[in-house]
């Protein structure tokens, strides 16, 4: 939903500067793999060592990088192809699932009960995309749904964000509003495809 609104707006902004990296010869799958080490490597080193403030400034920094990747892809010369989108689309999920094990180490060291809210949360991300994975494979357009990706990261980003300028309780509503976002999804996504295939 997010997405939707504001991602043509941004496209517009950041074009420029995404062909001046087609111009020094960066390809939209080099931009996708870079931005990714980056997020993977802050959320493992960053997270569970409780820097959860620079953290998170630097994922966010790093997370324009999913927006670069696809606006390449469309201005280059090649266009967007089946392995790139393929490509992004797998790398998404790897970096979302850094974000939250680098989360769920900094909890676990703390032996927070919290962790497993978040365990919740991360296999009900998992289901929305597999949902949507398999009800495509049946040829069933399965979009949508409360909390999308985009949602998901915003909602767990801030409440780290904010956890690491010592907001007290914010991690807890984050988590806790993920797991039930995510689940309603999920729930979400499932009437779609019984609807499609009734």
């Amino acid at each position: 939903m997010i997405s939707d609104i504001f991602k043509p707006a941004v496209v517009r902004i950041i074009s420029p500067t995404a062909r001046g990296l087609l111009r020094i010869g960066l390809t939209p799958n080099s931009v996708t793999v870079i931005g990714a080490g980056g997020v993977i490597a802050t959320s493992l080193i960053a997270y569970p060592n409780g820097h959860l403030f620079g953290g998170t400034l630097v994922i966010c920094a790093l997370a324009l990088g999913d927006l670069f990747d696809g606006t390449m892809a469309r201005l280059s010369q090649k266009g967007a192809s089946k392995w790139g989108g393929f490509l992004d689309s797998t790398i998404d999920r790897v970096t979302d699932s850094a974000i939250a094990l680098g989360l769920l180490i900094y909890l676990a060291k703390k032996n927070d009960s919290l962790s497993y809210v978040l365990l919740v949360s991360i296999v009900s991300g998992f289901l929305v995309s597999y949902i949507r994975a398999r009800a495509e494979s049946l040829q069933i357009e399965c979009n949508g749904g409360f909390a999308e990706r985009t949602e998901r990261l915003i909602i767990l980003l801030t409440a780290i964000g904010f956890t690491g300028l010592g907001v007290g309780y914010i991690l807890a509503i984050g988590v806790w509003a993920l797991a039930l976002a995510s689940m309603i999804t999920v729930l979400q996504r499932l009437r779609i495809v019984w609807k499609a295939t009734r």
